[in-house]
């Protein structure tokens, strides 16, 4: 069961939006984006702040992310040609691990539509291994900034 909380999330919970046009592929037999979707912007979404914002190139960088769970609460349907805007904050930050919260809401539209959450734990490229001592200082301080307990009205 979603927790009330959960089910009255806001845009302004969320210090990181990335806008997405949803695609007519994007939507199923029942008329609305499929579940998968959901799930492919959520990643793509925290994988635009850790490019835009911590400066993680993915072919290139030694530490990496790997996703090693994620949710989905379905609130409300979203259909093509709707915009979709994906928020996304840390909720918890570990040594080497990340626990995000993303929500999807429509634009022009009140109330979220899905709620989940994304956990991501640094390995070292070459090994796949978390790293010995954590995340780097630099990937700290950003996911820092997008943290659920930063102060408020703070921005990117």
């Amino acid at each position: 069961m979603v927790s009330a909380d959960i089910k009255n999330r806001k845009r302004e919970d969320y210090p990181f939006i990335l806008d997405y046009r949803t695609r007519w592929n994007d939507n199923d037999m029942y008329d609305h984006m499929n579940n998968s979707v959901y799930n492919f912007l959520f990643d793509s979404a925290v994988n635009a702040y850790l490019i835009d914002y911590c400066g993680l190139l993915p072919p290139t960088a030694t530490e990496t992310p790997l996703a090693v769970h994620s949710h989905t609460d379905y609130l409300a349907s979203i259909a093509y040609p709707a915009v979709a805007e994906v928020g996304v904050r840390v909720n918890k930050l570990g040594k080497s691990s990340v626990t995000y919260e993303v929500a999807l809401f429509e634009r022009g539209v009140d109330g979220v539509k899905a709620v989940g959450e994304f956990v991501h734990v640094m390995v070292e490229r070459a090994t796949g291994r978390p790293t010995a001592t954590g995340m780097s200082d630099r990937l700290r301080n950003a996911l820092e900034k997008i943290h659920k307990d930063r102060p408020k009205g703070s921005k990117l």
